[in-house]
């Protein structure tokens, strides 16, 4: 057989792996949560932005949540303030709000058009607009922050509404709190409440990392599969902490609230979404809960 011949073959072998995730997940809902060095580099944000249109195409149905921390402090230097830091966390005074709504306004529409450039339909709102993201005051470790806010309810309908006119909705992780404040929300923070309040089947985090590891020194000890009851006993003996350890406990909050699958994704390499969804093996980590069947099984 000509080399040419075994290319075609492997490509049809590759769309025969992906069939059984095609008509597991038809008309399903996932939310992405896209944030990290994905957004910034323009290659792997076109990247990104393919592998959920192709998602929608084969019968997805995509919710995009986006941060965008690193372009709002891009602009925070431009602009000459001084970014002030409490427990990890960005103070979010009054100027600096108005600057993070301007930039994440500005980051959904590029993306808007990166997906209608593609061919499919893209609403991007933000969590203002009906009120999709209500929130309260967020505080760390008791200390002020500012403007950053938790979320306490997700106007569902609105996003349901636009998933049956066959839009794909993009949201920027703004809300209002009960005195119509505006307040910036940590975009994992309100991939999860999206997913929580949609009952998603599936919820990916695209990061700057390959996924979970059991000793983070060792990119060998990579975590492929976790279930819920394993992700609390990473967290109990201590061996996930710093930025990943909110992250697990957002995934296990949206598993334990209905979301069946949960997967942690490295978005710094091309196509991770289709990799990790579409097959056999995966690529990052996929948190699942203790009752759901394992991929991996006997491999």
């Amino acid at each position: 057989m000509n080399k040419d011949m075994q290319q075609y073959l492997d490509k049809a072998e590759v769309l025969i792996e992906a069939l059984p995730y095609i008509q597991r997940f038809n008309r399903k809902i996932i939310v992405v949560k896209y944030g990290g060095s994905a957004m910034v580099d323009e290659e792997l944000k076109a990247r990104v932005i393919q592998d959920v249109t192709l998602l929608k195409l084969v019968g997805f149905k995509p919710i995009i949540v986006h941060g965008g921390g690193k372009e709002i402090s891009r602009w925070v230097g431009k602009v000459d303030m001084k970014p002030e830091f409490k427990n990890g966390l960005r103070v979010t005074d009054e100027a600096t709000m108005e600057l993070a709504e301007m930039v994440l306004g500005k980051v959904n529409k590029s993306l808007v058009q990166l997906v209608e450039s593609l061919g499919v339909r893209a609403i991007g709102i933000s969590g203002k607009d009906g009120r999709l993201l209500s929130v309260k005051k967020k505080y760390a470790n008791g200390e002020d922050i500012g403007f950053v806010g938790d979320v306490t309810n997700v106007n569902a309908d609105i996003l349901y509404d636009l998933l049956e006119k066959d839009f794909l909705p993009i949201i920027c992780p703004v809300g209002l709190d009960d005195d119509n404040n505006t307040y910036n929300i940590n975009a994992d923070d309100a991939a999860c409440a999206i997913a929580k309040a949609m009952k998603a089947e599936k919820l990916a985090f695209l990061t700057d990392i390959e996924g979970v590891y059991k000793d983070p020194q060792d990119s060998s000890t990579l975590i492929s599969e976790l279930t819920v009851s394993e992700a609390h006993k990473l967290v109990g003996d201590g061996y996930i902490g710093g930025g990943m350890l909110p992250k697990i406990n957002n995934c296990i909050e949206a598993i334990e609230s209905g979301v069946s699958r949960v997967h942690i994704l490295d978005g710094r390499i091309p196509h991770c979404l289709l990799l990790e969804i579409f097959t056999n093996k995966g690529i990052g980590t996929a948190i699942l809960n203790d009752s759901e069947r394992r991929y991996y099984d006997g491999e």
